[in-house]
């Protein structure tokens, strides 16, 4: 099983949107786990046995911060605590019209169960309120590493 393992030092991610065929520079900022831990490693590997959310928003350049730190919340508060919650991590558009949250749970119905709680609508309001959202359920097909 090959895997890559990111951390929190690495201060630049690039990644590429689907469908639209977009290129993004990003900022990363701490990564959350299941433990609370802002300094921590996500890993990513190669299989089935986790899945992976990925949600691209599109915010006006003056929201971006404001976006951010939203997402940021959402997962110390909310998300962290769910069950099957692996880690997340969250990267802000250079240009700061875009921003990432990257997410790995270890079933997709970990993800359908918190998308029934009743905290979680309120929650995607504000977020809808200043950005629109791509949601991209993945399989990590392909790790490159030195």
């Amino acid at each position: 099983m090959s895997e890559i393992k990111a951390t929190p030092s690495r201060r630049a991610v690039v990644a590429s949107g689907l469908g639209a065929g977009v290129l993004i520079a990003a900022q990363s900022v701490p990564s959350y786990s299941q433990n609370r831990s802002s300094n921590m490693e996500a890993t990513i590997r190669i299989g089935s046995d986790i899945t992976t959310l990925v949600n691209v928003f599109t915010v006006e350049p003056d929201n971006q911060q404001k976006l951010v730190q939203l997402l940021k919340e959402g997962t110390e508060s909310f998300f962290s605590k769910q069950p099957g919650f692996i880690s997340s991590s969250v990267h802000a558009g250079k240009e700061g019209g875009r921003a990432i949250n990257y997410s790995q749970w270890k079933s997709a119905g970990d993800i359908e169960n918190f998308r029934k709680d009743p905290k979680f609508a309120p929650y995607i309001q504000r977020l809808a309120a200043i950005a629109k959202a791509e949601t991209i359920l993945c399989e990590v097909v392909e790790v490159n590493h030195a």
